[in-house]
């Protein structure tokens, strides 16, 4: 859809100028005279399309727009019109394409569409769960509210994954940096060790030889170092797109023995979130286990969903179908849905669910932290301790052959 640069007046004679997409001049014309203005003249653009920006740009972290449902639900409850407090949100961000997004929607829902049907052709930054909240609290007049309740499930979310990452971080800045200085290590200091016990002529013990010949290799290829260390996360990036691979290591971490505990909790407290929060929207039970079953990452947890959809939809309960997956929801998980069943607090009875989960997370991170921390030092204390041994041995063999 081409972009025109406008200038337009008001009957009062109020000059307006900006731009707009439109099919064309009719179409802008039609626009346009639907505000009260009547277009002067207008030049076309050609749109500059989203897709061919670095995917990188094209990402809007979770804070922001947990940061824009809370002041949308501000502004809307204060009476703002919809255009114009997307038009005001759209200003106050940085991120640019997050910024072109919101100004998309705008000309959307002047155009006459729903607010729900806006944002779901973004579904990159509006995924299923959030275009269904709306969508039923436009359909209820309760708009306001479902994004109340978006708000406290993107707070609770974001908060779990910034203990989680805050926990992972330190770990891994000390594992990068320990491979970082071991291929320099490798690369800088063993050739010139090399060179030297060349020189001596002594017999090099295994260990001593294995490092030299990897130093020396590494050396060499030093720009397959640089390949691998660019290409490995590619790959792996590559690799989790598709499903048979996550898939595998989806079940691959769950057998983990430090981190099993902590991913089952994680995906457990977010099943129990937005479960949670969609009932509480006025979304039908059915429904929510279709629309969690596609947002939740684990593929173990989303199987499950899928399954207890089709089962409750019978007419099961979703207690009954939980307890067939002993291997990912623990038991109190089942039991507090049973008695939420029977209660007819169902959506309570997970919100309440959700906090303990989300609060056993956040203990667990902490205690992760503590037990990564001995064994980063143990693996740390052991590289150096095999990197010595293999240069010092030989000067011992040497000193005592003299």
């Amino acid at each position: 859809m081409p972009q025109y640069t406008y200038i337009a007046k008001s009957l009062s004679g109020q000059t307006k100028k900006g731009k707009m997409p439109a099919k064309d001049l009719k179409d802008l014309a039609h626009i346009l005279r639907s505000q009260g203005y009547i277009l002067i003249s207008a030049d076309v653009k050609k749109e500059k399309r989203l897709k061919f920006s670095l995917p990188l740009l094209r990402t809007v972290p979770l804070a922001q727009k947990l940061m824009f449902t809370r002041n949308l639900e501000v502004m809307i409850s204060a009476g703002v019109a919809l255009p114009r407090a997307i038009r005001t949100l759209a200003k106050q961000t940085t991120n640019k394409y997050f910024k072109k997004v919101l100004h998309q929607i705008e000309d959307d829902i002047i155009k006459g569409e729903n607010f729900s049907a806006a944002i779901q052709k973004h579904p990159k930054i509006f995924p299923e769960l959030y275009c269904s909240m709306v969508r039923v609290g436009e359909k209820t007049g309760t708009l306001s509210d479902s994004l109340k309740v978006l708000a406290f499930h993107l707070e609770r979310s974001h908060r779990v994954r910034s203990k989680v990452k805050g926990a992972l971080m330190y770990p891994a800045i000390v594992v990068s940096a320990m491979i970082l200085i071991g291929i320099i290590m490798l690369i800088k200091v063993v050739p010139q060790l090399s060179a030297a016990f060349e020189t001596l002529e002594i017999e090099l013990p295994k260990i001593t030889q294995f490092v030299i010949n990897t130093g020396n290799t590494l050396a060499q290829y030093w720009y397959l170092v640089i390949l691998v260390i660019i290409a490995l996360p590619c790959s792996l990036i590559v690799a989790m797109k598709k499903r048979p691979t996550r898939r595998v290591i989806d079940r691959i971490l769950l057998k983990i023995p430090l981190i099993s505990g902590l991913i089952r909790k994680i995906n457990t407290a977010y099943v129990a979130r937005t479960l949670s929060s969609l009932i509480q929207g006025g979304v039908s039970i059915v429904e929510a286990l279709d629309i969690t079953s596609k947002t939740v990452s684990n593929d173990l947890f989303k199987k499950s969903l899928q399954k207890a959809r089709e089962e409750v939809k019978k007419g099961k309960k979703l207690s009954e179908v939980l307890e067939q997956f002993p291997e990912i929801y623990p038991p109190v998980f089942v039991q507090m849905i049973q008695v939420g069943e029977e209660t007819g607090q169902t959506s309570e009875i997970l919100a309440k669910l959700a906090d303990f989960l989300e609060e056993e997370v956040t203990n667990t991170t902490q205690n992760l932290s503590s037990i990564i921390e001995p064994i980063l030092l143990l693996l740390i204390g052991g590289v150096i301790a095999i990197f010595a041994i293999s240069m010092i041995k030989p000067i011992y063999s040497m000193m005592g052959a003299l």
